[in-house]
């Protein structure tokens, strides 16, 4: 049979042949360091047969790929069997890998806590050592369920019944056929490839994720090829945890939670300083791009959200409302509104449109509401409550190049204000299921790849991945740890124009529906904050910090010097307090240095008498003395480089 190689090269080897046979062929250092296969892109066990002629490439254990089958295998082959020796009265669920590791689920009669993952490592070693070989063996359904029946275990038996399948269920066995897991696989060929590992936390999980069914215990993990990768992730998660913006949340005092108002931001002071002043900053851009603002409704009537298609698609996220009106024959339903675009038609369609007005671009800060699952809901990240930098632009098939080209500068620009210099895009292609021609979807991708060539942006192409109304750029950032964020996104949008009547008269007269294009910079305020008090682990620029200036008294005689300078502070703008607490100017450094104040003034007896400050930067332990006029003036450049 005849073998395709990524690189287009080709092998011949006997009917039968299976992957480890194809990585000898190649060569005795592949084959060593070989742990599956994919045979026309789908992965297979390294040992399967390849059918026939086929492309096939060769997995290593130190390829992405590979590192993932490590993780999978650790977790069904390892993690598991390390709870079934501790535990044997325990029953299996699932155990899937995540991004950057794994979880097993399990129900158990013993508590598992986080002060048992010791014990639960040291047997997972311990099952490494014998560095077992694994085999996989193909059942039918009947067998399959004989083998986990005896076994007790039900979670395996109702993954079975379930199944549409009838037979070809992987069972996947190690040296001693004691232990055994169902797996769609692939897995390790032994447990001699298995790297660095460590298990990071205990939680509670719901049978399916329905909180009708049994709560199990679920167990995560994370595994790495070696103990410096390991430990690298370790020591980016504990940087993470000290950045985590929940907790710089608390000791700025920027916003809290409560269980009265679930995944709503509570914003206090200092944190809503954060949110006026990139709005502010947002609108002072937008305002300079030709976007005109707009403000539509928190509720809306059903019948907008049924016409736009939402109802049907999107209910079960919505937060409706029902009144009774009186003399109406029916209750009146609403909906908080989960997004903008319906109400932006709306906008659109007041009055006769010309191809000569086009483009035109709506934005609006809209408030709006979505049912997250409690479970899901993560502090400024995942809430229910939000506010999008929203946009809607209203073109031409023709425009839509431009639009994306203008776009993508101003993306850009905002980016390398807030801090962020690089970011990737993704391009996203026509789905299976969409609507609209081929020939409108070609020029669409086509305007978006275009527009992204000529500004000489890298970017990597996401097929069948588009929404189902068109095509879209997705923005991800990359923060000071190296994390990965998808903020910003332009989709085009060839069905809702339709559906709401939106329309233009073209240059000979007749009427056309304008492509309508979805675009958001930020995200939404909440999350996009969350993340730049992460990034900054709380130390924002200057010109956003919450506040900006403290003046700060040494001694009680200086205090009127103080309140002047803190209302010349006021009066060009600088968000500044005061401190005139009879407490020691060290004391008085090191608070505010803790909610992360950029600038600390403080004013002796010295500053009064020579009309200056001393001035102390965060993260400096140097003092400058300056002339009070001086200082102000450098303190109101600091303040206006972005606006």
């Amino acid at each position: 049979m005849k073998i395709t190689l990524p690189d287009n090269s080709l092998r011949e080897l006997p009917a039968g042949s299976s992957g480890y046979d194809l990585a000898k062929d190649i060569g005795p250092g592949l084959a060593k360091s070989a742990v599956a296969i994919s045979i026309d892109g789908v992965q297979k066990d390294l040992h399967d047969e390849i059918p026939g002629d086929a492309t096939v490439s060769i997995i290593t254990i130190n390829s992405d790929e590979g590192i993932e089958i490590m993780r999978h295998t650790l977790t069904a082959q390892v993690l598991a069997r390390a709870i079934k020796n501790l535990y044997p009265k325990s029953k299996l669920a699932i155990g899937p890998t995540i991004e950057n590791g794994f979880y097993y689920d399990v129900e158990t009669d013993d508590a598992i806590s986080v002060d048992d993952l010791e014990k639960i490592e040291a047997e997972m070693k311990k099952i490494i050592k014998s560095k077992s070989s694994i085999t996989k063996k193909l059942v039918d359904k009947s067998d399959a369920l004989k083998v986990f029946k005896s076994k007790k275990e039900t979670y395996k038996e109702i993954i079975i019944n379930e199944s549409d399948q009838k037979d070809n269920f992987q069972l996947y066995y190690q040296d001693n056929e004691e232990f055994v897991d169902l797996c769609r696989g692939p897995h390790l060929p032994s447990l001699n490839f298995i790297g660095s590992f460590k298990l990071t936390k205990v939680s509670g999980a719901y049978w399916k994720g329905d909180a009708k069914n049994n709560m199990l215990t679920r167990i995560y993990g994370t595994a790495w090829n070696n103990d410096k990768d390991l430990n690298n992730y370790l020591n980016s998660i504990e940087e993470a945890q000290k950045r985590d913006h929940r907790k710089l949340g608390k000791e700025m005092d920027l916003f809290h939670f409560q269980d009265e108002a679930p995944g709503m931001v509570f914003w206090h002071p200092y944190g809503w300083n954060i949110y006026k002043t990139l709005q502010n900053f947002i609108r002072n851009k937008l305002d300079k791009n030709g976007y005109q603002e707009i403000n539509t409704p928190q509720v809306v009537d059903r019948k907008l959200w049924e016409a736009s298609g939402h109802w049907d698609k999107y209910r079960e996220n919505m937060f409706i409302t029902e009144i009774d009106e009186e003399q109406a024959n029916e209750k009146r339903v609403n909906a908080l509104k989960p997004m903008n675009c319906p109400c932006h038609v709306q906008v659109y369609n007041q009055g006769l449109r010309s191809y000569k007005d086009l483009p035109i671009r709506y934005a609006e800060f809209g408030s709006c509401h979505r049912y997250e699952a409690s479970g899901t809901m993560h502090g400024l990240m995942r809430v229910r409550g939000f506010t999008q930098d929203d946009g809607h632009i209203f073109c031409t098939e023709d425009q839509i190049e431009s639009e994306t080209a203008l776009f993508i500068n101003l993306l850009s620009e905002i980016y390398s204000d807030l801090g962020f210099n690089e970011f990737d895009i993704k391009l996203s292609t026509r789905p299976e299921i969409r609507i609209g021609s081929d020939k409108i979807w070609d020029k669409a991708e086509s305007a978006l790849e275009n527009a992204i060539k000529k500004l000489n942006y890298p970017y990597k192409i996401d097929e069948g991945d588009g929404a189902f109304y068109g095509p879209k750029l997705d923005f991800v950032l990359t923060d000071a740890i190296g994390r990965e964020w998808q903020c910003g996104t332009f989709q085009a949008d060839f069905n809702l124009p339709d559906r709401l009547n939106a329309e233009y008269v073209g240059e000979e007269g007749d009427k056309h529906h304008p492509v309508m294009i979805h675009r958001a910079i930020l995200g939404s305020f909440e999350r996009f904050i969350g993340i730049l008090i992460e990034n900054y682990s709380g130390k924002m620029p200057f010109w956003l910090a919450p506040q900006q200036v403290v003046v700060a008294s040494i001694v009680s005689e200086v205090n009127d010097y103080a309140k002047e300078v803190q209302k010349l502070l006021i009066e060009r703008g600088i968000r500044s307090e005061i401190d005139l607490r009879n407490e020691k100017i060290s004391y008085k450094v090191r608070e505010h240095s803790s909610k992360k104040v950029p600038i600390i003034l403080a004013i002796g007896k010295n500053e009064k008498n020579d009309k200056t400050v001393s001035i102390r930067r965060i993260g400096s332990n140097d003092t400058e003395v300056v002339e009070l006029n001086k200082a102000l003036k450098t303190i109101i450049t600091e303040n206006s480089v972005k606006f």
